[in-house]
C-alpha cells in the first residue's frame, strides 16, 4: 500500500507531529488526489484533543480539502487525471438506504465513512484526513471544482460552507428574508454572505465591536450587540430566521424572542453543556427551535456552484503545516481572520 506523509496526532495531550501513513491503492470506481490545501476545522481542535470523547488515535485531521486528481480508477466516469476537486466530511456511505438516496449522506443508516477519525465501509480500515499529501476517495465523493473557484478560498466551503449555506436553503432564505447571524467567525462569515447573496436583510450579532465594519463589508446591514437588554428589546420578533454559530454558553431563550412568530432558530455551535429551552419560548409565536449539521453531496454541489456565480470564498490565512499546533491555539484565542488554510505544499 502507498505510503503518504501527513501530520498527525498520537494522543489527546500530544501536538501534532510528521508522521506516514497507508493509503489503498484506487480501485475501479475510486480517484487518488493530490491534496493542494486543507482548511483548519474547529472540530478538528475538538476531536485531536477528544473532547467529544470517541477519537481514535493515532489521527490525521482535516475535512475541508482541496486538490488534484492523480490517478483514476478503471469505471470512473465523471473525473479525470488533472480535474481540480474536493472532499468534505466524508468518504464513503452506503448508498442505498433513505438518507443516501434523498441526499443525506452523512446520515447514513448504515453509518457513514467520515474523512478522519471514522473507519471505511468494512468497518476495519481507518480514514485519515486531509492534513496530508495525498488522499483516496471514490468518485462519488469527489466534487469536481467549477473553474471560476480559487482554491485556499474554496477549502472551507466544503464543511463550514455548505454548513451554513444548507439552513439557509431548507428554511427558504430569498429576497427579502430578514436574517439574523450570532457569531462572527468561521461559519458566521460566510452564513453572513450566503445571506447577502441571496437577496436577505442580513443582521450581525457579536460581542466584538471591532468586527461592526468587516460585518458590513461581508453583506450585513446592520451589527447588533449580543449583550446589553436594548438589543432584545428592540429587536423583538424582527427575524425570519437565526442562524446561531456560537459554541459557548448562551441562553437560547433570549434569542428565540428575536424570531419572528412562526420563524426558525436554527443552532450550528455545540456548546459544550446543554442549554436549557423554556416551553414558552417555542409555543408562544409557533416558533421552531432546529439544528443543522452540514448538506449531502447534491446540495455541496449547488453550494460550489453558488459561490462560482456570486463570487463567494472564504476569508482565510494561509499557513504551512509546520504551524497548525500554533494556529490551533490562536483559533481558540480567537486570533484567526475567519479561517486558516494549510498548504500542503509544504509537507516533504
Amino acid at each position: 500500500m502507498p505510503k503518504t506523509s501527513a501530520y498527525a496526532t498520537f494522543s489527546a495531550d500530544t501536538p501534532l507531529v510528521p508522521h506516514s501513513i497507508e493509503r489503498r491503492a484506487p480501485g475501479a470506481k475510486d480517484v487518488a488526489i493530490d491534496i493542494l490545501y486543507c482548511g483548519v476545522c474547529h472540530s478538528d481542535i475538538h476531536q485531536s484533543r477528544n473532547e467529544w470523547g470517541h477519537s481514535v488515535f493515532p489521527m490525521v485531521p482535516g475535512h475541508e480539502i482541496v486538490g488534484r486528481v492523480r490517478e483514476v480508477g478503471s469505471s470512473v466516469e465523471t473525473l479525470e487525471v488533472g480535474d481540480r476537486v474536493g472532499v468534505g466530511n466524508l468518504v464513503d456511505s452506503c448508498r442505498t438506504c433513505e438518507a443516501c438516496l434523498g441526499d443525506f449522506e452523512p446520515f447514513c443508516m448504515k453509518g457513514a465513512a467520515f474523512t478522519y477519525n471514522s473507519s471505511e465501509m468494512d468497518r476495519k480500515t481507518p480514514t485519515f484526513g486531509g492534513y496530508s499529501k495525498r488522499i483516496v476517495v471514490p468518485e462519488h465523493f469527489a466534487l469536481k471544482l467549477p473553474k471560476e473557484l480559487d482554491l485556499p478560498g474554496t477549502a472551507p466551503l466544503l464543511c463550514a460552507g455548505v454548513a451554513t449555506y444548507a439552513p439557509l436553503r431548507r428554511y427558504n432564505c430569498t429576497s427579502g428574508s430578514r436574517v439574523a447571524v450570532i457569531g462572527l467567525g468561521g461559519l458566521g462569515h460566510l452564513a453572513v454572505k450566503f445571506a447577502a447573496a441571496m437577496g436577505a436583510e442580513v443582521a450581525v450579532l457579536t460581542s466584538s465591536p471591532s468586527k461592526v465594519e468587516s460585518a458590513k463589508a461581508l453583506g450585513a446591514r446592520r451589527c447588533l450587540p449580543m449583550a446589553g437588554e436594548a438589543t432584545f428589546a428592540e429587536n423583538l420578533g424582527a427575524f425570519d430566521l437565526i442562524l446561531d454559530t456560537v459554541s459557548a454558553p448562551h441562553d437560547y431563550n433570549a434569542y428565540l424572542s428575536l424570531v419572528r412568530p412562526g420563524g426558525t432558530m436554527v443552532v450550528l455551535g455545540v456548546p459544550p453543556e446543554p442549554s436549557p429551552v423554556a416551553a414558552f419560548s417555542l409555543v408562544f409565536g409557533n416558533k421552531q427551535l432546529a439544528g443543522s449539521l452540514v448538506g449531502g453531496l447534491a446540495l455541496t454541489r449547488e453550494m460550489l456552484h453558488f459561490c462560482a456565480r456570486h463570487g463567494i470564498a472564504a476569508e482565510v490565512e494561509v499557513i504551512p503545516i509546520q504551524e497548525i499546533n500554533e494556529a490551533y491555539e490562536r483559533v481558540l484565542d480567537g486570533q484567526v481572520n475567519y479561517r486558516y488554510v494549510i498548504d500542503m505544499n509544504s509537507l516533504e
